[in-house]
């Protein structure tokens, strides 16, 4: 395991860190394996170890799985806790954008999880590390610093009590919340292939964010799974880039490109390339033909752009620019071939970018 900055980290998938129960498991923490063993230590049927693992993935809370008996349900819960306690959670956006902000394990780490609602759909976004070392300068998270990875089960964890809120079906997930997913690269696979496998959720439904981990990013080509990489580029430039993400420094941009175009070969996936636009830094039309030119080595099919306005922070005074300005930056990237999305956030009457609960949560406490 290497430290929070490296392109690897801890997986946990026991759920060691969570807040656990006589069998050292967490609820979601547990493997497949070693739930059979427990079952059969109780003496149940070997067929059992199948439905309780069906109902963990089901989308419904342990409690309401009904194909069990009610004891057996009991016993589950009160030997395989949960390991995420809500400290505060919020709705917006009529209530089809909800946000929790949890308590994690012994140690209490706060992680946050925003769920987006549709007519017939719904999307989760969760969190990979308790705070990010990545010290981002615009980003809540980054400015709160690095607690600790999670673990395999407590990512997963935040899927399975995001689909329990709502009747739509979970049928999309991005690693898009608190830390940066590939500095805790292990856990992160691992919880992947669980909603891929066990929440029946498709690899290329899921999306991957990554602020420009190389390592990362190649060791994630060499899995051939067809998740969407996302990466978090924000500028054109070197220099530009440097003041927005310190990172740049020790993978600058044509290293994070030729990594980009080495997961599309691999995958057949078409990158995606975030950017959050700041009125005054990074918002400039010429900006945009800079960018154009820069991803147009990838090849148009290839990558997609995502304009992201701006979400305010506490301790940064940047502001996203109007929605004309935005559409302009827009156009420059269609006309240069590239396809370019201008997101509308999800989530602002309720702090919905990521740290943004957590940070007004921590205010609230002190």
């Amino acid at each position: 395991m290497t430290g929070p900055t490296g392109p690897t980290g801890s997986t946990g998938s026991t759920g060691s860190t969570g807040s656990t129960g006589s069998t050292g498991f967490t609820r979601y923490g547990i493997t497949r394996d070693a739930l059979g063993d427990l079952l059969a230590e109780w003496g149940e049927p070997r067929f059992r170890a199948d439905q309780v693992w069906r109902g963990l993935h089901s989308g419904r809370p342990l409690e309401e799985c009904t194909d069990l008996s009610k004891a057996l349900r009991a016993r589950l819960t009160d030997t395989l806790p949960e390991a995420l306690r809500a400290l505060t959670t919020a709705q917006g956006d009529d209530g089809m954008t909800h946000k929790w902000l949890w308590a994690c394990g012994d140690d209490g780490a706060e992680v946050e999880t925003v769920l987006m609602r549709y007519p017939d759909r719904a999307t989760v976004c969760v969190s990979s590390q308790a705070g990010c070392a990545m010290g981002c300068t615009f980003c809540a998270t980054g400015q709160a610093g690095f607690v600790r990875h999670l673990d395999a089960g407590e990512i997963v964890e935040q899927v399975a009590r995001a689909a329990q809120a709502v009747p739509e079906r979970v049928d999309h997930a991005v690693f898009m919340g608190m830390g940066e997913p590939l500095a805790n690269y292990d856990a992160t696979l691992a919880a992947t292939r669980r909603l891929h496998e066990d929440f029946g959720i498709s690899a290329r439904r899921i999306t991957i964010s990554t602020v420009g981990l190389v390592p990362g990013m190649l060791r994630l080509a060499d899995e051939h799974l067809p998740v969407t990489l996302a990466v978090s580029l924000h500028a054109p430039t070197d220099e530009e880039r440097e003041r927005l993400v310190p990172l740049n420094r020790r993978y600058p941009i044509a290293e994070i490109l030729g990594a980009a175009e080495i997961y599309q070969r691999a995958t057949g996936r078409r990158v995606s390339f975030e950017y959050a636009v700041i009125a005054g830094v990074n918002d400039d039309p010429e900006q945009a033909a800079v960018l154009a030119r820069l991803l147009g080595g990838i090849g148009p099919p290839a990558v997609h752009v995502n304009l992201i306005p701006l979400n305010p922070t506490g301790d940064y005074r940047g502001t996203a620019p109007n929605r004309g300005r935005m559409e302009t930056f827009a156009r420059r990237l269609r006309v240069a071939g590239l396809h370019a999305t201008v997101r509308r956030n999800r989530g602002t009457d309720i702090d919905a970018a990521c740290g943004q609960l957590r940070s007004r949560h921590s205010v609230r406490a002190t």
